[in-house]
């Protein structure tokens, strides 16, 4: 805790304050004025000491810092400003829409039409249609008939929620041009907990709008071709559940 210097003053100042307790012939209150002045001494010289560390360990960070934000380059910092501008055309409170076709390395396919809103969100494909108004879930399974009613955050109500997690801050990124528009490299950072490993973006050149995704999820790679992008103009009442549609042959079950 302490430096040679320091550890000397501590002990010096103990020792003499007992000789000056000791001492019957000084009195009490010139005792206390010297015991004070000694302690008064120690600290002013421990604090000093302190202050230089603070102030040298505060260097030492501010440092990290700049050095930090030096390594990211030119590249990096305008790939990551397209991806934020195109992430926003897609999930920003003016809503977006688009076709989508799904391939999970070939064992998974379907393709349909999505709607986002920030939190909320429709989607519609061959086996399902669902609303999501932000808060709660409903998922018309059409084979079943059968609408199931879930949280809107929860992961079981899909089997593939769960495995697409990430947050835009877990990757490093990199740009660079390609025949059909801007290659967009997203790669997850040493300690990053989402479950998306890798993001191959493929953006449109003037527009961001999104054309196709690759993700790596674990050892696999899924790919999400995009078409008919529109962003803005979104109605808040595609969100919402039709219930009278569903009132007669179907089946309603509660998961929440």
């Amino acid at each position: 805790m302490f430096e040679k210097p320091n550890f000397i003053l501590f002990f010096f100042g103990i020792s003499v304050n007992v000789k000056v307790l000791k001492d019957k012939n000084m009195g009490s209150r010139r005792k206390n004025k010297l015991v004070y002045f000694v302690l008064l001494s120690f600290f002013c010289t421990f604090a000093i000491q302190m202050k230089k560390k603070i102030v040298l360990i505060l260097t030492m960070l501010l440092s990290v810092l700049i050095i930090g934000a030096q390594n990211e380059s030119p590249n990096a910092k305008q790939a990551r400003r397209i991806m934020n501008t195109a992430y926003d055309r897609v999930f920003g409170p003016q809503g977006s829409t688009l076709t989508y076709h799904v391939n999970i390395i070939g064992l998974y396919k379907t393709q349909g039409t999505i709607w986002f809103k920030e939190k909320k969100q429709r989607f519609s494909d061959e086996r399902v249609d669902t609303w999501n108004d932000g808060k709660t879930a409903f998922m018309a399974y059409r084979k079943k008939k059968t609408v199931e009613i879930h949280h809107a955050n929860s992961e079981k109500k899909d089997k593939y929620s769960g495995r697409f997690k990430f947050s835009l801050d877990d990757f490093n990124y990199s740009v660079a041009t390609d025949p059909e528009g801007l290659m967009i490299t997203m790669k997850q950072k040493k300690n990053a907990k989402g479950t998306i490993k890798e993001v191959r973006a493929l953006l449109a050149q003037r527009t961001y709008a999104p054309i196709r995704l690759r993700l790596k999820v674990a050892f696999f790679w899924t790919t999400i071709t995009v078409s008919d992008f529109h962003s803005g103009d979104i109605d808040d009442r595609i969100f919402v559940f039709p219930k009278e549609k569903y009132a007669s042959g179907w089946k309603f079950v509660d998961k929440r």
